[in-house]
């Protein structure tokens, strides 16, 4: 089978297993979030924080949800990796933001944070960090032995269906679900001009 071939047939079985249930209820956890007035921080490094810009454009212009993501400023984000260290910055950033119970922080992540494997350690410090401010947490990751994972309110799995491609499919599939909770009825308020 070719590699084309092998990618796709991948990427349908990833499809095929996303937890509907779970979509929903994020889905509804942010359009608590909305209702409330609260504020949505989206989080994500690497490929993720690209994803994590897309997100909060979408949220703003589609479903009229205030939306923010640290990685957006890139002065900010360095100033406080330098003085403060890579590990607590968005923590750091929450609490610059004042983050709290009426606000949700929404993880974008492979592996979804872990200390013991010194693997985005950031990601595990703001979700700390937002439980304990009586924030919710939302996350879609590709891993589900992940901090996210196991700490969110709700969190979407990426399946891993193919372990060498779990990091192109997740960081695929978080688009194609945040398209999917921007477009939800419950969420959509603004125009998609095409």
């Amino acid at each position: 089978m070719s590699y084309v071939a092998s990618f796709l047939e991948t990427a349908a079985a990833v499809l095929a297993r996303l937890d509907r249930d779970a979509i929903q209820r994020l889905v509804e956890l942010l359009a608590a979030t909305r209702q409330r007035g609260g504020r949505l921080f989206v989080l994500g490094v690497g490929g993720s924080a690209a994803n994590a810009s897309h997100a909060v454009n979408d949220f703003r212009k589609i479903a009229g949800l205030e939306a923010y993501a640290p990685t957006d400023n890139v002065a900010e984000l360095t100033a406080r990796t330098n003085d403060e260290g890579w590990d607590s910055v968005f923590a750091a950033w929450l609490a610059g933001s004042r983050l709290g119970t009426g606000d949700t922080v929404l993880v974008l992540s492979v592996g979804g944070g872990d200390v013991d494997r010194g693997v985005s350690v950031n990601l595990v410090r703001a979700v700390e960090y937002a439980r304990a401010q009586g924030a919710r947490v939302g996350g879609i990751v590709g891993r589900d032995g992940g901090f996210t994972a196991r700490h969110a309110d709700v969190c979407v799995l990426v399946p891993p269906v193919e372990q060498r491609l779990v990091t192109p499919l997740t960081e695929a599939f978080q688009v194609l679900v945040l398209h999917l909770l921007v477009t939800h009825p419950t969420l959509k308020i603004g125009a998609t001009t095409r």
